[in-house]
């Protein structure tokens, strides 16, 4: 880990399976605790905890930028790791996003098979925000930036199919695979039932999330109240914080250690982000929880063509709103979304490409 993001400076680290070592230029693993000892990092988990949403946002901001893409990896980071990795050569090395391939300027890594996650396209990303009138850091990113930062790398993987075809456009001597994000499905317990009011929403406080609900807040939720009096919302997550005030109806849950609950829990899950790229996970994790979305094009972009996925999908605020009475009132099937999740997204299957890749 190169920046450790915890949630306290000091966390219980759960090890199980195959990956049991987490380490870092300014993490420590201590008996089975990781200790953040970056200055900054500590601060930023501290002020998760102890400042209002509002106020830690403008902290982080300080005047500069609305939102972050990602920091690049500095060079006493990259030295860091090509020690370690002199030390105890690895057969391959996965790279987190263009952000860190700056790594493979270490000589320690010539001859190392390398493959770098792409989770989205950055450079799209950036016009999106940038065109909604958001300040972004970094200042300047185009389409040639990122492909001549990802054509550095082995091989590229790509988190959703239109992306790989977008890859392979922009770096076409780089073989590019498609590796979503497993989920296997998570039915309801015995004796849990749903509310029939009760709808959900899981983010962290990234910038598309909070502009998804300020426009929720602002043009739909009022008609859906005065519409269904009995309606609520609960968010999960660090959005309820980040977001500030919300309207009448809306319960903030915060972090929690299980989603399932909170998701077993709701008649209907919602999706109101208006940018971003990728694969938006929360998605997948509604589905597998049986949960159909209510979700706009931006948001259902990236999951896998299907002829019945569990999402409805509206733009407007009109018909947002009005796709979310009509599905509460008819209930869809859970089975639908479980059929969903084991079709496309099976451990087994999505891993295979990568697995495949890696060893060729």
């Amino acid at each position: 880990m190169t920046r450790p993001r915890l949630a306290m400076p000091v966390v219980r680290m759960a090890k199980a399976g195959p990956f049991n070592r987490v380490a870092g230029p300014r993490l420590l693993d201590i008996g089975g605790f990781l200790v953040a000892t970056e200055p900054r990092a500590v601060a930023a988990a501290l002020g998760r905890v102890v400042l209002p949403g509002g106020i830690l946002r403008k902290a982080r901001r300080q005047g500069r930028n609305d939102v972050t893409l990602g920091a690049f990896i500095t060079a006493d980071e990259a030295a860091w790791i090509a020690t370690r990795i002199a030390a105890d050569p690895p057969d391959a090395i996965l790279i987190d996003t263009m952000f860190r391939v700056g790594l493979l300027d270490q000589a320690a890594l010539a001859g190392v098979a390398s493959a770098v996650i792409t989770h989205d396209l950055f450079h799209r990303r950036h016009a999106a925000l940038s065109l909604a009138g958001y300040r972004v850091e970094p200042r300047e990113l185009c389409r040639g930036d990122e492909a001549r930062l990802l054509d550095r790398a082995g091989a590229i993987v790509a988190i959703q199919p239109e992306e790989a075809r977008i890859l392979r456009e922009m770096c076409p001597d780089r073989p590019v695979v498609t590796v979503p994000m497993p989920a296997a499905a998570l039915p309801r317990p015995a004796g849990v039932e749903r509310d029939p009011d009760r709808l959900v929403f899981v983010g962290s406080d990234n910038l598309p999330n909070l502009d998804g609900l300020r426009w929720f807040f602002e043009a739909i939720w009022p008609g859906l109240r005065e519409a269904r009096p009995a309606i609520v919302l609960d968010l999960a997550g660090d959005c309820g914080a980040a977001i500030g005030a919300v309207p009448a109806g809306v319960r903030r849950l915060g972090r929690i250690a299980e989603l399932a609950p909170a998701l077993h829990r709701a008649a209907l899950a919602i999706a109101p982000l208006r940018t971003g790229s990728g694969l938006k996970v929360k998605l997948l994790d509604y589905a597998r929880h049986g949960l159909w979305t209510v979700a706009t094009g931006e948001a259902r972009a990236g999951l896998a063509s299907d002829a019945r996925p569990p999402v409805f999908v509206a733009d407007q605020p009109a018909t947002f709103g009005a796709t979310i009475l009509a599905a509460l009132s008819q209930q869809p099937e859970e089975a639908d979304a479980f059929a969903f999740v084991r079709k496309h997204y099976a451990a087994s299957q999505i891993f295979a490409p990568l697995t495949d890749l890696l060893d060729a």
